[in-house]
Formats: C-alpha cells, sequence, structure tokens
C-alpha cells in the first residue's frame, strides 16, 4: 500500500536523506506487442529536489495500473468482471473456463493476471451481457460439468432472466439503491420505488420508469419487483444477479439519481413497516382501496396520475426538492399516523 495521509515521507536518494513527497499522475509511453500505449502512471516525487522516488508499493501500483489502462484501451475483461460472472452464475474459477468452451486452467491464470485473448475476452463479455448466451454455453459443454455445477449455473441463468421481467430503468433505479443503502427490505424497497416515482414525477412531469403500481394491503406494491425478491421475504435483499448492473449508475441521469440520494437520504432511514404507516395515510392508495377494510387483498391501479397530482401538493406545502422538505413532510405523516 502507497502512504496517502499528508505529509508522507520516504529516502531520497538525491537528497541523501528522508523527505516528504507527492504523487502525481506522469504520462509514459510503453510497448506492448508491438504497439505503443500511454498510460498515466503514479510517480512519487521528492517536494524538495523535484526528483521522483522509489517508494514501497508504488510498483505494483504502477503494474495495476497498466493492467487496467491496457484493457480499457483494448476493451478485453477485467478480472473483476471475471468474478462478476462467478458470483452470478455461482460456479467456480475451473467450472466456469469448462463452461465457457476453455481449458480447465484459463480462467484460473486470468484471475491471477494473464491477459485474454480478444476472442476469450469476447465470450466472457458475452455471457456477462445475455443470460441466453450463457445458457447455450453451458448446454454445449454440459459433458464437461459435473451435474451439480451445471445444474447450480442453469438455475441461476434461468433467475437472471426473470431479472429483465421489468424495465432496464426499474433495473437501474433498484441497483442505485442498493448501492447507496447496506440493508433493503423487500418491503422497504417497494415503498422506496413509490416514493421515487412520486417525488420525481413532481418535480419533473413525467415517471420515472413506466411500471404500474398496485393498492396491496401493506401499501403500494409494484408486482413485478414483488416477484423478483419474494424469497427474500422480510430479510434484507442480497441478491447476486444485481451485480450484473454493478457499475452501471451512469444509465441515470443526474435528475434521476438526485431524486433518489433525496429519497435514500430521507424516506431510507426508516424500515419498511414505517415506510408503510406514511402510505396508509397518503391520498393515492387511500383512494384506491375506498371500500376494503384493512385485511381485504386488492390489487387495485394507482394511476401514475394520481401519484403525481398528491406529491406536487406535498411539494406546494413542503419544498420536497430539499431534504429538509422531505424530513418535514415525513414527520407530519409519521405524527398523524401515530
Amino acid at each position: 500500500m502507497i502512504m496517502e495521509e499528508k505529509g508522507r515521507r520516504d529516502f531520497c536518494i538525491e537528497c541523501r536523506r528522508e523527505t516528504e513527497y507527492l504523487l502525481q499522475k506522469k504520462n509514459i509511453v510503453k510497448a506492448i506487442r508491438d504497439k505503443e500505449y500511454t498510460f498515466g502512471l503514479t510517480v512519487a516525487v521528492c517536494a524538495e529536489c523535484g526528483e521522483e522516488m522509489n517508494i514501497p508499493g508504488l510498483i505494483d501500483k504502477n503494474v495495476q495500473e497498466i493492467d487496467e489502462q491496457y484493457r480499457t484501451v483494448e476493451g478485453l475483461v477485467k478480472i473483476e468482471d471475471i468474478e462478476k460472472l462467478m458470483k452470478i452464475y455461482k460456479i467456480g474459477k475451473a467450472p466456469l473456463s469448462l463452461a465457457l468452451g476453455f481449458g480447465e486452467v484459463t480462467v484460473p491464470r486470468y484471475l491471477e493476471g494473464q491477459i485474454p485473448s480478444r476472442e476469450y475476452s469476447d465470450i466472457v463479455k458475452s455471457a456477462l451481457a445475455s443470460p441466453a448466451y450463457m445458457k447455450e454455453r453451458l448446454k454445449e459443454n454440459r459433458g464437461k460439468l459435473t451435474d451439480a455445477a451445471y445444474k447450480k449455473a442453469m438455475a441461476a441463468a434461468d433467475s437472471l432472466e426473470g431479472l429483465f421481467s421489468v424495465s432496464e430503468k426499474m433495473l437501474r433505479v433498484i441497483a442505485y439503491v442498493f448501492e447507496q443503502l447496506k440493508e433493503v427490505t423487500p418491503l422497504m424497497l417497494q415503498k422506496l420505488l413509490y416514493f421515487i416515482q412520486g417525488v420525481y414525477s413532481a418535480l419533473y412531469r413525467k415517471p420515472i420508469f413506466l411500471e404500474d403500481c398496485r393498492a396491496w394491503t401493506h401499501g403500494p406494491v409494484y408486482p413485478e419487483v414483488y416477484d423478483l425478491f419474494r424469497d427474500f421475504k422480510y430479510n434484507p435483499i442480497d441478491d447476486a444477479r444485481f451485480a450484473l448492473l454493478e457499475g452501471t449508475v451512469d444509465a441515470l441521469t443526474e435528475d434521476e439519481k438526485k431524486v433518489i440520494d433525496l429519497i435514500v437520504n430521507t424516506f431510507g432511514m426508516y424500515g419498511g413497516k414505517v415506510l408503510e404507516r406514511i402510505t396508509h395515510n397518503e391520498a393515492p392508495w387511500k383512494d384506491a382501496r375506498k371500500g376494503c377494510s384493512d385485511s381485504i387483498p386488492s390489487s387495485e391501479l394507482l394511476p401514475k396520475k394520481s401519484i403525481m397530482s398528491y406529491y406536487e401538493a406535498v411539494n406546494a406545502k413542503y419544498g420536497i426538492e430539499t431534504e429538509n422538505g422531505l424530513m418535514n413532510y415525513i414527520y407530519d405523516m409519521l405524527k398523524k399516523s401515530s
């Protein structure tokens, strides 16, 4: 590890004594396979004489920087991509090699840092991008795998296909919520999605995602999302399938991320049952549930226009484009429900 704290010091061979140094970026041209590349590498510079210093951990960091930048320039998969594939399909490194049609030691070597060929890199990318493609590879190489490894990976692929039963935007929103919050139960997630839809539509006059919300007994619910996470019941969601979406938050606009951050930093402070109390006192859910007692199931539509109109009125009163405004609204709703 390179020292990062202020006042870092090491021995400068030019000054012949220990001095402070600064970490800077320096472009270095390096030839790989008869082709020249320019890499931005970290260097340590003596704060007194300005010469470069050789400090502990710097060579390893430079090797890592070259590896990452080379893979990016050439469009090759990274080690974390392969690890993500193993996590998603619940498969070990040797079985993954065989499933993809490689030699048994190929993936283990990639995980140790060997750079894959473009052909093999594209195969890994395709498996990571498409559960259908992964299923094809599994079927093609069925005879090379144990029954246990094959069945586990196929079950994961089937489950992953179910992930795409909701819109891409809904998946991105859920993935972003998961990145921001450590523990989210299915009940809590449902309510957060409803609040995200309400606040976003009030502020920007359009829905953030197209799925329809239903007025279930325990509040607003997006049925397709419920089906995705029903197996977690009342437990925090820990879904390996969402590793597929890690690092894709850039697919959301700044306005979308702003609203999700607002909701996470306010409503996200409370558990699912508390959030349920809030929705039970809001007009869209109450209007959709008219005529139903508390224990009577229903699946009435919560129209997007109804949600938007309600939160436009909330915005006019509280100013929900700010965390303070939302917290004031939450306080009043919880006080009303107590």
